[in-house]
């Protein structure tokens, strides 16, 4: 019996996977990943990467996808709390444009798998935050692509409160919208 419970997402391909946690006295205990329950759910994608990156309440970062090398993405937050979001860029999906946000967290334990053909971004909610992923593929500098993250095609809810000032990195605040990405397609 796996020890992951899976949501299926609205969009094909995306799932929400929350692990069984064990309490005790002690703490905690949970398998964030093994891949013989993964293959029982049905999800055969391989690893070859881990990431992770710590960033401060504000910070915005993607919308990100490679281009010749898509990756798929198992993502989730070890410390404080992010809105994670994916947007399907696959050409010949009926949910094109479309994307899918929710909350990852120390708390919730959630974990999202982006499959290959999204677009990835996350805004942190927390004062700080851990943020970890397994790669389908390695990371190539030279390879990568954005999306801005406001753009008005897609119209993502980020939940950025009154109180909130967003930090946005200058290669972020460089990409071009859904329109020009799907320009560079043809």
């Amino acid at each position: 019996m796996s020890k992951f419970k899976i949501t299926k997402c609205e969009i094909e391909g995306l799932y929400i996977l929350e692990p069984k946690v064990f309490y005790d006295d002690r703490g905690y205990f949970m398998e964030t990943y093994n891949q013989n329950d993964f293959d029982e759910l049905g999800l055969n994608m391989k690893f070859v990467q881990d990431n992770e990156s710590k960033s401060k309440r504000g910070v915005l970062r993607g919308l990100h996808f490679q281009k010749k090398h898509p990756q798929g993405k198992l993502v989730r937050v070890i410390k404080g709390s992010v809105y994670d979001v994916a947007v399907d860029i696959r050409k010949n999906s009926k949910t094109f444009g479309k994307w899918v946000g929710v909350e990852l967290s120390e708390e919730n334990k959630k974990q999202f798998y982006i499959p290959e053909g999204f677009a990835h971004g996350f805004l942190v909610l927390s004062e700080e935050a851990q943020f970890v992923y397994k790669c389908s593929d390695f990371y190539y500098p030279e390879d990568e692509g954005g999306i801005i993250y406001n753009d008005s095609t897609i119209n993502i809810s980020w939940p950025i409160p009154e109180d909130m000032d967003v930090v946005i990195s200058e290669k972020d605040k460089k990409w071009g919208g859904l329109k020009e990405y799907v320009k560079l397609q043809l």
